[in-house]
């Protein structure tokens, strides 16, 4: 899944290609918003949120989209063949005469008044990559439920915004809990926080987005710290990688 580093560095290659030009080509493939025409309009901005994407476009509107699972936003050059997957998967297409954006597998994509985007992304805590970033708060909503596993926590969006499965696992490895331990039984919990935002800056500045991960996807493969071998089990349905001995606790 797409997580904060990747919609950030989404965002960016959006705002370079579409900001500051009038749209000469607007398809919205979603029902709701079929019918709507937003050629002629500039856009002003390409602002992420977590793992949301808003698109500000002049006349107070904004389209609001996630990435979800296998969302992908692609950008083209006019002629360029467009590679990001098969026609029926396209939800919106944004043009300009210089460059064509094209979503693909976006599960949410709307259009609202820019005044209106707090229903949409309100319930978020603070970015981890966003100017909205506030540790204080982030570490208070963690703790709220001292016997809520880290992992858990951690993924919950309106404690902080940016984390996914990925950097749940990396964050544990980080302050050598597992993702099941009680997050009130993790000594100094604000390294949590520390460990979430130093991981998302340090990918998000990674060329083409590659990510340098210990733990993640390596099952079986030696700890890079102890060297015993990468566990991998399910939490709530996904994938947590754990290295047994340097991260006591729980397993499940």
């Amino acid at each position: 899944m797409p997580e904060g580093d990747t919609v950030w560095q989404t965002a960016r290659h959006l705002h370079t290609a579409l900001v500051g030009r009038p749209l000469v080509r607007s398809d919205l493939r979603v029902p709701r918003f079929a019918t709507a025409d937003l050629t002629g309009r500039t856009v002003l901005n390409v602002t992420p949120r977590g793992k949301h994407l808003l698109t500000r476009i002049e006349g107070g509107l904004t389209l609001h989209s996630h990435l979800g699972m296998e969302g992908a936003w692609k950008v083209y050059a006019q002629g360029e063949r467009w590679r990001g997957g098969p026609t029926h998967q396209i939800r919106a297409i944004l043009g300009t005469e210089e460059r064509t954006a094209v979503g693909y597998r976006l599960p949410v994509l709307e259009l609202l008044r820019t005044r209106e985007e707090e229903r949409v992304v309100g319930h978020l805590g603070p970015d981890l990559l966003g100017p909205d970033w506030d540790p204080a708060t982030a570490l208070r909503n963690l703790l709220a439920d001292p016997t809520r596993p880290v992992g858990e926590a951690l993924l919950d969006q309106r404690n902080l915004a940016g984390v996914g499965n990925i950097f749940k696992s990396e964050t544990c490895f980080l302050v050598r809990a597992t993702p099941w331990l009680p997050i009130g039984q993790v000594p100094s919990p604000e390294r949590l926080v520390t460990a979430a935002k130093k991981l998302l800056e340090a990918n998000r500045n990674r060329p083409g987005g590659s990510r340098r991960l210990s733990v993640y996807g390596r099952a079986g493969r030696p700890c890079p710290r102890c060297g015993t071998p990468i566990r991998k089990a399910d939490q709530d349905d996904r994938p947590a990688y754990w290295c047994p001995l340097c991260q006591p606790g729980p397993t499940s």
